[in-house]
């Protein structure tokens, strides 16, 4: 595994982490999942992304990680980065959603509980809900940080200009923002306009949500939609009418390349991703072993020459998801 420091902090992740995004629920497979952790820790994967929501049903994914790690992970806890987060829709009512200091004190807690651990490493505030103070969300995350229930905190999906206050914010209180999550991959490329520019001024690190746009970014749709696959699935997030003619010829173009290269197109997309410095981990999520060992790959060839670069930049053109 490669690791990079995370901004400028003396925090290293590995450049590959694990989202228990999909897969780890109660609705999963409890052996499969338990596996595939074991695997990527054994692979040098050392950091676990949660968040309270995370399942289905939501805080099974935390519940299900709680177990796996009393069922032998336990020992290693010091060798592991645990992060969950808080912000979108967890329980009924008007505090169970949101960016409020009640949302994120009752989540935390709430997340402690069902992981059985003692404190995360990284605690997000998982939105900006364009309501709540961000003063009010940031100090309730230093409070946090000072109560011992995360060592680091981070946020996840801010506009650039709310980013950037709250990053001041949290500067100013002594418990920088260690690290900035958001959809990053090459049909996603918005961070790059403006939030990258915020991380580099700010010394964040950055990590990147769906680098494979949920499987698109793989060779799974070349020739249909499998009936296994996210789209196929009605209740799933990425939806069948997102599968177009347009974007599955930009992935075939793109999968041509990924062959010149001896990489699959999934190994490419990842390599892709992690082409810039300000980048420092990609979360995946897969659901078997076989997919998870298939994206460690990418790892064996992360370098890109400016032919390459042109050629991906002229085939993506305006695809964006």
């Amino acid at each position: 595994m490669k690791y990079s420091y995370c901004g400028l902090s003396g925090l290293q992740l590995p450049k590959l982490s694990l989202g228990l995004w999909h897969n780890f629920g109660l609705n999963d497979n409890y052996n499969e999942a338990k596996k595939m952790i074991q695997f990527a820790f054994e692979k040098g994967i050392t950091h676990f992304d949660l968040a309270n929501n995370y399942g289905p049903p939501p805080g099974s994914a935390e519940t299900n990680f709680g177990k796996i790690l009393k069922d032998g992970l336990m020992a290693h806890r010091d060798e592991m980065i645990i992060s969950s987060k808080a912000g979108h829709l967890m329980w009924t009512g008007p505090y169970g959603d949101g960016s409020s200091r009640k949302n994120l004190m009752a989540s935390i807690n709430q997340s402690l509980k069902r992981t059985g651990l003692e404190y995360f490493d990284i605690f997000y505030s998982h939105r900006y809900d364009g309501v709540t103070p961000i003063e009010e969300t940031m100090q309730a995350l230093v409070d946090i940080v000072k109560q011992g229930k995360a060592l680091y905190i981070g946020i996840s999906k801010y506009p650039p200009a709310e980013a950037r206050q709250a990053m001041a914010y949290l500067r100013q209180q002594q418990v920088p923002c260690l690290i900035f999550q958001d959809k990053y991959n090459m049909m996603h490329r918005n961070p790059e306009e403006g939030v990258f520019d915020v991380i580099e001024k700010e010394g964040s690190g950055f990590i990147g949500f769906s680098p494979l746009a949920q499987g698109i970014l793989s060779d799974k749709y070349l020739n249909g939609i499998p009936a296994d696959s996210r789209a196929a699935n009605p209740n799933g997030f990425l939806k069948r009418e997102q599968i177009t003619q347009k974007v599955v010829s930009i992935v075939r173009q793109l999968n041509l390349i990924a062959e010149e290269r001896n990489q699959s197109l999934a190994q490419m997309a990842l390599a892709w991703a992690l082409r810039l410095n300000v980048v420092t981990s990609l979360i995946v999520g897969t659901r078997t072993i076989e997919q998870l060992q298939d994206n460690l790959q990418a790892l064996d060839n992360l370098n890109f020459n400016n032919d390459e670069l042109k050629r991906i930049n002229l085939i993506l053109g305006g695809a964006v998801l």
